[in-house]
């Protein structure tokens, strides 16, 4: 049977590589196709799209988007696929406008692939907007849009890997005002102006007079003129963007109309000009889009969080254990504020696919998936033995009607409890472990 199996995974293998080399297959594809995608093609190609793994890898890859899990960025988390079956994960966030994500994936071994793709979710409709290479380097996307998002990762067939996520958020454009004036903000978005007749329609940073305002991208200069509400203004277009930055309150303007600038070049001097001359200096920074102004401070906000540390043992990833306590909720989140999906009782069988936080992400025998707090899980050893009363056979998973026998127990073997999960125990006779019924 081990030399079977590894002449079938030679074999895949074989024609996998065989199938990426060809003109036909992975290189031309490659060129049009998101990595994930031509790898996929590269699969049908081979006419391995028709095999039991390659048929179970393409419809994971649907099947994960279906059922998200929910995280709060940043995240990080470290899990493991197994070379056994087609794995992969689906991960949805909230992302606001004007921060650029940073998804970063290391990988043990460093020749695993694993695909990562980005999707905006609108609606009923998942769309992919992005991709990471395969060469490992970090994947950064800024946010067109307030909305959910979702990554998905996929690894290749026939290769165990583990592997460690981290996304984090942080600015798009850079600070708009120099470090040397240990600039701050001190007024926001939507604060009441004029007695509130009107809104803030963007954000004060203050710094003494004189403090150079900066480029926050690479760009160029629409407009520098004067106005009574803003005094000294600079309108400004970063290379490539739908949107104007609004520099006012200048106390001097230092470039001209059609003057392209880099990130970092100074566009004038912090003031208080127009009608902030009883206000201390500062800059007046917006941005206008063909919508109207929005809020500003996700595209400069220099504060970037880490994701917490994480606690979980990683000793169990892969690992099939079982709960330690009484009752054991089951969320959709790695946080006991996220949505509840099953409270499970005592010695039910999970198979821990990554830890985050103080958290492993499960999947029951069931499939489903979610999150449990890593002190409510314990290793697997034998509860108690049973004598069968009757013959039946060893399921490879709980369920009668369709999980295939991997051989028929006599009536009167004995054998060892490990777990449980809804009418069955998950066993061990001799050397190989399965599923019988409770009622045997």
């Amino acid at each position: 049977m081990k030399i079977q199996l590894r002449g079938i995974i030679a074999m895949v293998c074989l024609l996998i590589t065989l199938s990426a080399c060809s003109d036909r297959g992975g290189i031309a594809i490659f060129k049009k196709q998101s990595p994930h995608e031509a790898y996929g093609q590269r699969l049908k190609d081979a006419g391995l799209d028709r095999t039991a793994m390659g048929s179970r890898w393409l419809v994971k890859a649907d099947e994960v988007i279906a059922k998200p899990l929910d995280v709060t960025i940043p995240y990080r988390e470290t899990g493991y696929f197994a070379a056994d079956k087609a794995g992969g994960t689906a991960l949805r966030f909230t992302a606001k406008r004007g921060k650029k994500l940073s998804i970063s994936i290391t990988k043990k071994p460093l020749n695993i692939n694993i695909y990562a793709d980005l999707f905006e979710i609108n609606g009923n409709e998942t769309k992919r907007i992005a991709f990471a290479d395969t060469t490992g380097k970090p994947l950064e996307y800024e946010i067109k849009r307030d909305g959910n998002y979702l990554l998905r990762l996929q690894p290749e067939l026939l290769i165990s890997g583990e592997y460690t996520l981290t996304i984090t958020d942080g600015p798009s454009l850079g600070f708009p005002v120099s470090a040397v004036g240990k600039p701050h903000i001190g007024s926001f978005w939507g604060a009441g102006r004029d007695a509130g007749n009107r809104r803030h329609e963007g954000i004060d940073i203050f710094a003494p007079k004189g403090t150079p305002a900066i480029a926050a991208a690479a760009g160029t200069v629409n407009n520098v003129t004067n106005n009574n509400l803003g005094g000294k203004v600079i309108f400004f277009r970063p290379d490539g963007k739908d949107y104007t930055l609004y520099y006012a309150h200048l106390d001097s303007q230092l470039v001209q109309n059609g003057q392209t600038l880099k990130p970092g070049d100074t566009i004038g001097l912090v003031g208080n000009t127009g009608n902030a001359r009883y206000t201390p200096s500062h800059l007046h920074f917006g941005i206008y889009t063909s919508g109207g102004a929005i809020d500003p401070l996700a595209f400069v906000d220099r504060k970037i969080s880490e994701p917490a540390a994480l606690t979980a043992a990683l000793n169990n990833l892969n690992a099939t254990v079982r709960t330690a306590n009484t009752s054991n909720k089951i969320y959709n989140a790695p946080t006991d504020k996220g949505t509840f999906l099953i409270d499970v009782p005592k010695n039910t069988v999970l198979t821990v696919e990554a830890a985050a936080s103080s958290w492993y992400k499960v999947h029951l025998p069931d499939g489903l998936n979610g999150y449990i707090s890593s002190k409510g899980v314990t290793d697997i050893n034998t509860l108690r033995t049973i004598t069968l009363k009757n013959a039946q056979p060893l399921l490879d998973r709980p369920d009668t009607a369709n999980a295939p026998g991997i051989r028929q127990l006599a009536a009167g073997n004995k054998v060892a409890i490990l777990g449980a999960y809804k009418n069955y125990y998950l066993v061990k006779d001799n050397q190989e472990t399965g599923w019988v019924t409770v009622n045997q």
